[in-house]
């Protein structure tokens, strides 16, 4: 089989490729190869069944069409300050000029036209007074929020364009190798088959990260590592959060507690949201949180992620991020473990009876209590607790006694890989996106990428056609 274009992955960055190609007119023939199902495929078992069933041969949440964005939040972050380092590449007046063509996008498929974190200048002001008291940065960025069940919906609209174009997508399709030769991606290989390409790109999501790591070291593309996130998903009442969530939406908060310095933020706040459990391919279970759009908790659930950048001679940041995880699925039983921040301080695990008449109930309803100090390293524990004290300080309540904490949160991109202002790596013809290339945390910025490279990809193509004298172009 030969294509023009490979695509690797239908997530944000992957799909936002086609998208722009085609809206530029492009005569490309676009392959998307996913290993997971279409959007109206992918069900998740445990809304019925209350318990993690360990889809095979992948978790739903995590993989499919649209990525783990369908079954997110789903949150549009439109702000260039915000959803990785993509703008030091591009410079941050283009990147912010992306930010808001995608959006429209977005718009036209469907998502919210309402803004959050733009209503309320002066009380945003008094937030950020706080925040600058506990020697903590307050990130105020503009939040369309499309809600995990409107999310899907608006990915569906996508999927349904995309086909309807004449993109051609490979469900249920594996990704093993790509074929390389005389320093030319030419292909992928697909269960021992290969499939060509002029230009293969990789956009392989967060989950493909520790993948495309692999096919970096043994075809010689130029990467480095970077940094990886170590967390827990803080869990409170949403009364505590009443007022940043009215205001902001989603608080995003940095500082640098002492006495290690690591940078600790906030991520993906979810007001009146669930938190959720994903799956890895190789079994690991991390935590992550949801909110949909009509249907509410009581409860208000943000990560706090501690930044971890190694230096030689260690070079394998991932697998110990990995390590932590497997730790805490261990000490869980291959569950999500929960404690309470009072416990933690205490000195003492969390027992199931001691959640049964708190405030907080947990909306993650297999959730193992236990002891996560056990798993987290001492120094990602401590620069997590001084955090949330911290964090009290701008919002009273956060570290009340039975503020819940659960582990692994866990996020994987630490390995950057190397490429131009035009997204090209050292081996011609292969491009890599999103998340997995390290550029890039979440959808938006996981978009903005795939536009980029669908404009790149076109400008290419009408150089090479103006050149050969087609008047069509």
């Amino acid at each position: 089989m030969k294509y023009d274009v490979i695509i690797v992955g239908a997530g944000p960055a992957g799909i936002f490729t086609a998208i722009e190609l085609l809206r530029c007119g492009t005569k490309k023939k676009i392959l998307i190869i996913e290993k997971g199902q279409p959007v109206e495929k992918r069900h998740c078992p445990k809304s019925q069944t209350k318990t993690c069933m360990n889809c095979k041969p992948h978790c739903h949440i995590t993989t499919g069409f649209s990525g783990a964005g369908a079954f997110s939040d789903g949150k549009l972050s439109l702000s260039c300050e915000v959803g990785g380092t993509l703008p030091e590449l591009i410079g941050e007046q283009k990147a912010q000029e992306l930010i808001d063509y995608t959006d429209k996008i977005y718009l036209e498929f469907g998502a919210d036209e309402r803004v959050e974190g733009v209503s309320d200048p002066d009380k945003i002001r008094g937030i950020r007074k706080k925040a600058i008291n506990a020697n903590l940065k307050l990130v105020d960025c503009p939040i369309r929020h499309l809600g995990t069940e409107m999310a899907q919906q608006l990915y569906a609209r996508i999927e349904k364009y995309l086909l309807d174009s004449g993109v051609e997508i490979m469900f249920g399709t594996t990704c093993n190798d790509i074929i390389v030769e005389d320093g030319k991606c030419t292909g992928v290989a697909c269960s021992g088959e290969p499939i060509y390409g002029l230009d293969v790109v990789i956009a392989a999501g967060r989950k493909g990260a520790d993948w495309l790591e692999k096919i970096c070291v043994a075809h010689g593309i130029e990467h480095r590592s970077g940094t990886v996130d170590i967390g827990v998903r803080v869990e409170v009442r949403n009364e505590v959060m009443e007022e940043v969530n009215e205001v902001l939406y989603e608080s995003k908060l940095i500082g640098y507690p002492a006495p290690f310095r690591n940078k600790v933020r906030t991520f993906c706040q979810n007001p009146g949201g669930f938190v959720a459990q994903e799956n890895y391919d190789d079994g690991l279970a991390v935590v992550n949180g949801h909110s949909y759009k009509n249907l509410k908790s009581d409860n208000t659930n943000l990560a706090i992620l501690c930044s971890h950048n190694f230096s030689v001679p260690f070079n394998q940041p991932i697998e110990y991020a990995k390590k932590v995880g497997e730790l805490a699925n261990m000490l869980g039983n291959g569950h999500i473990l929960v404690q309470r921040y009072g416990d933690i301080l205490d000195g003492k695990r969390t027992w199931e009876k001691e959640l049964s008449f708190s405030n907080v109930k947990p909306t993650l309803p297999d959730a193992v209590a236990g002891d996560i100090t056990a798993a987290i390293p001492y120094r990602t524990m401590t620069n997590i607790v001084n955090f949330i004290k911290a964090v009290d300080n701008v919002v009273p309540g956060f570290a009340s006694h039975e503020t819940l904490l659960y582990s692994p949160e866990l996020k994987f991109y630490s390995n950057r890989v190397t490429m131009d202002k035009h997204l090209n790596t050292n081996i011609k013809g292969l491009h890599c996106l999103g998340d997995s290339s390290g550029w890039t945390r979440g959808l938006m910025m996981a978009s903005i990428m795939g536009v980029l490279m669908g404009r790149e990809l076109y400008y290419n193509e009408f150089s090479q056609r103006v050149h050969m004298g087609d008047r069509d172009y």
